[in-house]
């Protein structure tokens, strides 16, 4: 039998069983399928979270309240307490670092705002007028927060695009004055459309100085402070600088975390990352079963042809010929289940995609490149045994079966 004869012969051999040969491709196909859907899914993650904190900022160190003993952003560091929080004048004096450029404090809190009738509930944010260099934002009205003494309680604001639409529609906004809380401050500015980053949406914010912030909610504390370093290579330098001005602050004691975007960037990154490969490793789980049903219909043929395998041993055709063209038929289902699974897979990204257009569920190419062959590999695997099963028949016991 020549290469042709046996690709003929498996052909004919999987054509000629439409239901079992569809319900081996679909088996096949679904295994790859979810390999394809869950790692764009992990992957999606991934890379979401990862542009998140890219959208932060570049060569950026963020100090928080409160010491971990690994130095990384624990929950318990959003949610607790601590003994001594962060201060405006812990901000200032981090400001006289060597290696920092610019410095923006964070006092965050909610209340309500209102001008002519309206009133909903915002995100407050007292800052400085280094955020909006810091965060890369450009504004759509006006100008940002003045560079001013951090100690200055000055009356005005500056909106998110969405907060302003739903508060003045179509009139101007700069000049206005709003009402938030007990306060009354004048708009001098509003931010352009930059929308969700980080668990909150840029558009729905209210800045304002922090000294203004900070009296409105009654207290003097930060939530945060964002430092920014004078390049990539200086950040970890910069850093150590941060944490000895902390410690000369607290009397030799850092009770702060100090975290850099990269060090937040690569956790993620290896955590999702795993996450991904271990749900790649369960959906190929399924191609083991597929592999299985593969082998057990398989054997069930052997047994519905062997009065045709034995007429074919009759005629000359050797074992090798029996096996090869069991094997080449266990292949040809393969990457029939495999093409088809690759196919579902990428349309149920898309449906992902349409259903989370924030997230890039876009699956990796070793994860594709790995279902499928995971496919064809599972499938000649598994057909082995059926395979060497149709070459032992003895042709004279084979034919006295018909």
């Amino acid at each position: 039998m020549t290469p042709a004869d046996t690709l003929r012969f498996a052909t004919r051999a999987a054509t000629g069983y439409p239901l079992r040969t569809a319900l081996m491709v679909l088996a096949m196909s679904i295994g790859v399928a979810a390999v394809v859907v869950l790692t764009a899914l992990g992957d999606g993650a991934r890379r979401y979270v990862v542009n998140e904190f890219s959208a932060l900022g570049s060569n950026l160190v963020i100090v928080l309240p409160g010491r971990t003993a690994t130095g990384g952003l624990g929950l318990g560091n959003i949610i607790t307490s601590t003994p001594r929080d962060l201060t405006v004048r812990d901000a200032e004096a981090l400001l006289r670092a060597p290696l920092v450029t610019r410095m923006a404090p964070l006092s965050v809190g909610n209340s309500e705002i209102a001008y002519g009738g309206r009133l909903r509930e915002a995100m407050v944010v007292g800052t400085n007028g280094d955020y909006v260099d810091i965060r890369a934002f450009r504004m759509a009205e006006g100008s940002f927060l003045p560079r001013e003494d951090l100690g200055r309680a000055s009356a005005v604001a500056v909106l998110g695009t969405k907060l302003r639409e739903e508060l003045f529609g179509s009139e101007p906004a700069v000049g206005r004055m709003v009402r938030v809380g007990d306060r009354r401050l004048r708009v001098i500015g509003v931010l352009g459309k930059t929308g969700q980053g980080l668990g909150m949406n840029t558009d729905e914010l209210v800045f304002m100085p922090v000294a203004t912030a900070q009296a409105m909610f009654n207290t003097n504390n930060l939530f945060r402070i964002i430092v920014e370093a004078r390049s990539r290579e200086a950040i970890g330098p910069a850093k150590q600088q941060l944490e000895d001005i902390m410690r000369l602050r607290r009397e030799g004691e850092l009770d702060v975390t100090l975290i850099t975007q990269d060090a937040v960037l690569g956790t993620f990154d290896r955590i999702l990352g795993a996450l991904t490969m271990a749900v790649a490793g369960i959906a190929a789980i399924s191609l083991a079963v597929a592999g299985i049903l593969v082998m057990n219909v398989m054997l069930v043929a052997v047994t519905q042809r062997t009065a045709e395998i034995g007429l074919l041993k009759a005629l000359g055709a050797t074992g090798r010929n029996i096996r090869l063209a069991f094997l080449t038929e266990a292949a040809l289902l393969s990457l029939a289940g495999a093409i088809t699974g690759y196919a579902l897979g990428h349309l149920g990204a898309w449906g992902l995609r349409l259903a989370f257009p924030v997230l890039p569920a876009w699956p990796p190419d070793w994860a594709v490149f790995a279902g499928i062959g995971t496919a064809l590999t599972t499938g000649i695997l598994f057909g082995v045994m059926p395979a060497r099963r149709a070459a032992r028949l003895d042709p004279v016991q084979a034919l006295s079966r018909r």
